[in-house]
């Protein structure tokens, strides 16, 4: 098979071994994979692969068709359209993923869609409900909202019966986003001033968690799970006891295949239904050719995207 491929900071479309799928696992033929910060640190050699994931082929979440799967699988069978987080490994012409991490794609979703779905929903998902433990008529911020789990965060809890506002530095993306339910976007000063909150999620990092945290209401919950304006803040204990805030932060890569299958099992039961209804989407900023995922990797990196950039394998 062929894989973007890194080699020494650069992306090549190499030629690698065919994977062969373990007991549980799907060995699925790529049609879509979304691209994610988490790849481009990898690139950079500041994030590196779990325990058991190719080392040199990025790629977090896909979508196509199982094509064999191990002697212990139930939940699919060859041919099924499914989607899927990867611990690495997505952004090739086949990819081997456990079944616990992987769903049946919406039937009138393309793969572009599926391509983009996975690590932005579960992210979402596992913020808002599990860290946070949304609840109805809540306020939401979501910083850095124009990304693509920011926009899943802003569908998720709109449709949740929340009011998600959303921060984000490009004033041309303020009216898509509030097409996705945000109540209001702005620029983060007008977007903080808008406060208090119930929740926050945090995808912007040290450069906007100190504002998040002050905009908080007393029992307020930030979750962080965005870090790209740097990981080191002065925290004001005092400031946290006094609005008896609590922060939690999380990624999915490197957690258990058990601890993903639960948040996938979540996506599943209560997300997948408003796909099938039309009530969510992926909005797609650049669908790539993976063969030219190098002009993908710097479209993401100049920033003031909307949405997802998703790479795609010739037909």
């Amino acid at each position: 098979m062929r894989a973007v491929t890194i080699a020494d900071g650069d992306l090549l479309w190499a030629d690698h071994p065919d994977p062969v799928p373990g007991d549980l696992e799907l060995l699925v033929a790529v049609r879509a994979a979304g691209l994610n910060a988490a790849d481009l640190l990898q690139r950079r050699g500041a994030y590196p692969a779990p325990a058991g994931s190719p080392p040199d082929i990025p790629g977090l979440e896909l979508a196509g068709e199982v094509v064999a799967a191990g002697s212990r699988v139930t939940r699919f069978a060859v041919g099924d359209r499914v989607m899927a987080l990867a611990g690495g490994g997505g952004q090739a012409e086949l990819a081997v993923v456990d079944e616990r991490v992987a769903m049946a794609v919406p039937a009138t979703w393309d793969w572009v869609a599926a391509g983009g779905f996975c690590e932005g929903f579960c992210t979402a998902f596992d913020a808002l409900f599990r860290q946070c433990r949304l609840q109805l008529g809540e306020r939401v911020l979501v910083t850095g909202a124009a990304g693509g789990v920011g926009c899943a965060t802003l569908q998720l809890a709109a449709a949740a019966g929340a009011l998600p506002v959303a921060s984000a530095r490009h004033a041309s993306t303020h009216r898509s986003l509030e097409a996705l339910g945000a109540r209001l976007a702005a620029l983060p000063d007008e977007a903080l001033a808008s406060g208090p909150f119930d929740v926050a999620v945090e995808l912007v990092g040290a450069a906007s968690f100190p504002g998040a945290l002050q905009a908080l209401r007393p029992g307020g919950r930030v979750a962080v799970v965005g870090v790209g304006s740097g990981a080191t803040v002065s925290l004001d204990l005092l400031g946290l006891m006094q609005r008896r805030a609590s922060v939690s932060g999380a990624t999915l890569r490197a957690r258990s295949l058990d601890e993903k299958g639960t948040v996938v099992a979540g996506v599943q039961r209560s997300v997948l239904p408003l796909a099938e209804a039309g009530r969510i989407r992926v909005p797609v900023a650049a669908a790539v050719p993976m063969a030219e995922a190098a002009a993908a990797y710097e479209q993401f990196a100049r920033g003031g995207k909307l949405g997802k950039i998703v790479l795609v394998r010739d037909p």
